[in-house]
């Protein structure tokens, strides 16, 4: 199984008094490693709605820590993809996430087929 690599770059705003990452970063360094994620596969206007995400948290992570996101895919439904993103700092397992996202079409308001070109994309990281 291919993994996606994203960089992170931690900023001083998104620590606490003591350095220690909040909680609520991990979400956004999975939510921009996700959109990075589907830039790479074609998607140049992102049209995909959050259904759901876990964060499990394995490891402390302080200001200065090198952190980077992995992403694979678990599951390729119809309209939705499952999504496994690991949070990784110093090269050691921070936080193990998963998310489910539609593919949306924002007229209509309501969840679209995933292209079949999207698919086979997709498909690589499984």
């Amino acid at each position: 199984r291919m993994t996606y690599r994203t960089d992170i770059q931690v900023r001083f705003n998104d620590t606490d008094m003591l350095g220690h990452l909040n909680n609520t970063a991990y979400a956004l360094y999975a939510e921009q490693a996700r959109v990075m994620f589907f830039h790479a596969l074609g998607m140049e206007k992102i049209t995909l709605i959050l259904a759901h995400i876990s964060l499990d948290f394995r490891k402390q992570v302080t200001f200065g820590d090198d952190v980077y996101v992995e992403t694979t895919v678990e599951k390729i439904g119809n309209s939705s993809v499952t999504l496994l993103q690991a949070i990784f700092a110093n090269n050691t397992l921070a936080v193990e996430t998963k998310s489910v996202v539609v593919l949306f079409d924002y007229d209509a308001q309501k969840p679209k087929k995933i292209p079949d070109e999207l698919r086979r994309g997709l498909g690589v990281y499984v």
